[in-house]
């Protein structure tokens, strides 16, 4: 049966099997089958754009990242060789295919009785996220039941963090009654609330740094197809500076910048059309809540709203998104070089860094100076965290069948595995010790206790903090 499910998956790809489930869900909420099926069609044709557009973006970026190590001369032994590999291994493993299979039923029966107001069967997708996590503590532990528990656990509390966000997060990027819930992207709730305050102490909340705040200053310098120009110049100069005498380094640099300002311009579009997939499901979603509550307009706070989970997708082609990112990439670069005891060189998974900076961007209301300093906080934490993961992440992807590139290592995922709240939880449960296992599930008790009773108070701080910022 597993192997049945994944050989389906496989073959059919998020591209067939996501509109599918969305067309399922649009009808189960009442949205008329024409609307419900152009739904689908939007999420097929969006997801479909997304794969076209970073496939063809990811090998320019990977190479001018790959240069820039080079000219350092610096070796580091753990190389990120993309999510991909991770998510292959994930849905390789039995315990990983477990939870693929058995996972949508809990995510049902936790949104039934009011454990989550996630609804998450919507972006099964991403459910590899949790599969690795299981796939790594399989391998080193060996012990199946504690694997799918660190699953299921994690499960939980992403769940409690996708929905700390979701007012802000469907708010900002402008869908109501959406989230985000992957838990290779969720995590960053956690540091864009606490590091929030510190950065209004050092004023970063007067700084006017979001798009509209460049365009007004900057004119055409500001709009986001020449900003895409100007970071790819500054990419291309810094993967080139050892031969910026001749044409051939000049003619990678300028493509670069090309590049990424078609990137700037096109990926907004297909976000748009993604974002059509869930429009229909957002206002059915509405109308429900409303006759729920008899309200002739709908409480933002009311303890009853529910969100409906989406790809990370939907936030990627946003402006702020973007721009964060894309000004992160080479400064994590050399965050990996100076970090004293890092080993972990992160290169494909940096065109990933917009989908990773997506809570953050919401939570500080897209004010970049922010997003890029917490960023390079979290994320620094992450390279250790990769580091120490190193030889169970390589282990395990090469034991479900994935080929490490020669001249390599060690492999790991700067998506996927640098994320030290996730790397944390990994260590309690791989320990087998059932204090840290007993404390782990004492303090995620806690807070969803806390959300249950506190979420409107919670939503109506993240907002005034948010309110906060130029």
């Amino acid at each position: 049966m597993l192997n049945s499910v994944n050989e389906i998956f496989r073959t059919f790809g998020a591209s067939v099997v996501v509109p599918i489930i969305i067309f399922i869900i649009a009808l189960l909420l009442r949205v008329k089958p024409r609307k419900a099926m152009m739904s689908a069609f939007y999420a097929g044709v969006g997801l479909t754009g997304f794969t076209w557009i970073i496939s063809e973006f990811t090998p320019v970026i990977t190479k001018v990242v790959r240069q820039m190590v080079n000219n350092t001369g610096i070796k580091l032994p753990v190389v990120d060789i993309g999510w991909e590999a991770g998510s292959l291994a994930a849905f390789g493993s039995t315990v990983g295919l477990t939870f693929f299979v058995f996972g949508l039923l809990v995510e049902l029966l936790l949104f039934i009785f009011g454990v989550t107001k996630i609804f998450l069967p919507s972006n099964i997708w991403n459910n590899f996220g949790y599969m690795i996590w299981g796939t790594l503590a399989f391998y080193a532990t060996h012990n199946y039941w504690l694997s799918l528990g660190l699953e299921f656990f994690m499960l939980l509390y992403s769940l409690i963090l996708a929905e700390i966000q979701a007012d802000r997060w469907s708010s900002y990027y402008g869908i109501e009654n959406t989230t985000v819930d992957a838990l290779h992207n969720i995590e960053q709730v956690v540091p864009a609330i606490l590091l929030d305050p510190l950065w209004n102490l050092l004023g970063f909340n007067k700084v006017k740094m979001t798009p509209k705040d460049f365009k007004k200053k900057l004119g055409v310098f500001g709009e986001p197809i020449t900003m895409g120009m100007i970071l790819g110049l500054i990419l291309g100069i810094l993967g080139n500076l050892s031969s910026l005498g001749t044409m051939k380094a000049w003619g990678q640099i300028t493509k670069v910048a090309v590049q990424l300002a078609a990137v700037m311009a096109i990926f907004p579009l297909i976000t748009k059309v993604f974002a059509q997939a869930f429009t229909p499901l957002s206002a059915a979603i509405d109308e429900q809540q409303k006759k729920k509550t008899h309200a002739k307009q709908k409480d933002r706070y009311d303890k009853k709203r529910w969100f409906l989970a989406v790809d990370d997708g939907v936030g990627y082609g946003e402006s702020a998104t973007l721009i964060s990112g894309i000004i992160l990439i080479p400064i994590m670069v050399l965050m990996a070089f100076i970090l004293p005891g890092n080993k972990t060189l992160p290169v494909v998974d940096l065109i990933a860094i917009p989908y990773m900076v997506e809570s953050i961007v919401a939570i500080t209301k897209g004010n970049i100076l922010k997003v890029i300093a917490t960023g390079v906080v979290w994320f620094s934490l992450g390279l250790y965290a990769a580091s120490w993961l190193g030889p169970i992440y390589t282990g395990a992807v090469t034991h479900y069948g994935v080929a490490i590139p020669t001249g390599v290592v060690m492999v790991t995922s700067f998506n996927l595995v640098a994320r030290p709240l996730n790397a944390l939880v990994f260590a309690a449960f791989i320990s087998e010790n059932p204090l840290w296992i007993t404390l782990a599930i004492i303090i995620y008790l806690v807070l969803l206790f806390g959300l249950r009773k506190y979420r409107p108070q919670i939503w109506r701080y993240l907002n005034k903090m948010a309110a906060k910022n130029a």
